[in-house]
């Protein structure tokens, strides 16, 4: 989740540490243990969306050059569709993200997000229509 966001390997570690060591510091504030997944990735999607807006948008060569596609799929794709995704509306991005490439369930999302189950839904919905428009 956090590498989706700043697109460096480093600097996701350091967003995950950072989201560690602030939870840790802050666990006596958790009021159900039950819900520690779920409040973790709250801090550590706070503590990306944070980074991703301290830090510049401009990714050095080299480092483009290093990534890979997955194998069989065009590489042009790939990146149009990551491309299109980071273009969206932070919130948009984190319903996505959090969807699709950590595989959560809406409920989840929801209190990740400290928001109504059926607004998440529909944010979802809403967003791949436009994700749809924008890829077509």
């Amino acid at each position: 989740l956090a590498f989706s966001y700043v697109k460096n390997r480093d600097a996701a570690l350091d967003v995950v540490q950072e989201s560690i060591v602030k939870a840790l510091s802050k666990v006596d504030t958790l009021r159900e243990p039950a819900y520690l997944k779920t409040w973790f990735y709250r801090i550590l999607l706070n503590e990306s969306m944070n980074h991703f807006r301290r830090t510049s948008r401009i990714l050095p060569l080299e480092e483009l050059e290093q990534q890979s596609a997955p194998a069989g799929r065009d590489p042009g794709e790939r990146l149009d569709l990551y491309d299109a995704i980071d273009r969206l509306d932070p919130r948009e991005q984190a319903v996505i993200k959090l969807r699709f490439f950590e595989d959560m369930k809406l409920e989840e999302i929801a209190m990740v997000m400290d928001e109504n189950p059926n607004t998440i839904k529909s944010r979802l919905y809403r967003t791949l229509k436009e994700l749809q428009v924008k890829m077509a």
